[in-house]
């Protein structure tokens, strides 16, 4: 199972946001030997396959803000009926919910004074609060996702700081989408499993304002009903007027159907400078791989000279022996590493070693 951040001592508690026990697991696909996080919905009995169609849906979608949901099946391997979602694995990742929201003192300027106390300092950019650039940086990544989820005709339902994964520095991925059209699919939905969708993907709208704002106060307090005024003000006096409207439009009930690309004029010209440090670190991350692919080269010549040279075994077989082509081999060998500085002592050489191996592979008829 994978490590809860929870302490040991915690008993096991039904999920807040499902409903159900859950655990998490890393497990190795004997087919492809690839790592993928198993979810578990512990003691649940898939009662209706119908709600398939909706997983198969969600197999489909493939992007880069949404964790990808490989398979969902049922295992009574557990010594309980199980359900278990199984999704690609990412390494080294952490929620929004640990990342930002783990800090105790930060809830301080939203929580009710006592008599005769005043208001803490107020929270500013860089001192206790995000910088904006992150903010919208998240915006972009979490209503990129949403386009994607709704555009195929589902709801992402899970758009939670606690399902909201975090790799790297800024890079988002939306966590466990698909178990809630499985846990809470209705008998009465047989004929039509899309049929509540424009509903939930209303919804997700508001829990997109929701984390958006929370982000901004850099508190959860602060997406509570009795301290939304406060929070609203906190980011007028903060942030952007572009920030404060998108909130507002997210969180404020309209008498139409939104959509997530009403917020694309609100992002505006931010847009660009998320492609351009993505397409930058595009360039870092091929700069590195040439010169793997360079290492990986050299490393297939090392290869090569380490199984021909010094073979004991072959001594009285001509065709091994160190007389021929393979002498010249071992002699270049002792050349490649056997460096020595002027007063006769090794030397490490790596300019010389990487120089000479590249003129190995080319053929340079150099003597």
């Amino acid at each position: 199972p994978l490590p809860s951040r929870t302490t040991a001592t915690t008993r096991i508690q039904k999920s807040s946001n499902f409903g159900y026990i859950t655990s998490c697991y890393k497990a190795v696909n004997s087919k492809d030997d690839l790592p993928y996080c198993l979810r578990r919905i512990h003691g649940f009995r898939l009662v209706n396959t119908k709600c398939m169609v909706l997983v198969d849906m969600w197999k489909k979608i493939q992007h880069s803000n949404i964790v990808t949901l490989r398979e969902v099946f049922t295992t009574k391997a557990f010594a309980e009926p199980s359900l278990v979602f199984a999704y690609d694995f990412h390494a080294g990742g952490e929620t929004m919910m640990s990342r930002h929201f783990n800090d105790p003192n930060a809830d301080a300027y939203f929580t009710k004074r006592k008599w005769g106390q005043h208001d803490g300092p107020l929270p500013r950019q860089h001192a206790g609060l995000l910088p904006e650039s992150l903010i919208w940086a998240y915006i972009v990544q979490l209503s990129s996702a949403l386009r994607t989820i709704h555009t195929a005709g589902l709801a992402c339902r899970v758009m939670d700081p606690t399902k909201i994964l975090i790799t790297g520095k800024t890079r988002l991925r939306v966590n466990c989408v698909g178990v809630f059209d499985v846990l809470t699919f209705d008998n009465s939905q047989n004929n039509n499993p899309l049929a509540l969708m424009a509903q939930y993907q209303q919804a997700d709208l508001i829990s997109l304002g929701k984390v958006v704002l929370a982000l901004a106060c850099n508190s959860l307090a602060g997406i509570q009903r009795e301290n939304l005024q406060k929070a609203m003000e906190l980011v007028t006096i903060n942030y952007s007027s572009d920030l404060k409207n998108l909130i507002l439009y997210l969180l404020t009930d309209q008498n139409r159907m939104r959509s997530v690309n009403d917020i694309m004029p609100m992002i505006g010209a931010r847009f660009y400078t998320q492609l351009d440090a993505a397409q930058m670190r595009n360039d870092v991350i091929e700069e590195d791989l040439a010169k793997e692919v360079q290492n990986g080269r050299l490393f297939r010549l090392l290869a090569k000279l380490g199984t021909i040279n010094e073979r004991p075994e072959f001594q009285k077989d001509p065709t091994w022996s160190e007389t021929g082509d393979r002498y010249l081999l071992k002699l270049f060998r002792d050349h490649l590493f056997h460096q020595v500085t002027e007063a006769g002592a090794p030397w490490i050489d790596l300019s010389h070693i990487i120089s000479c191996l590249n003129k190995l592979d080319a053929g340079v008829p150099e003597k």
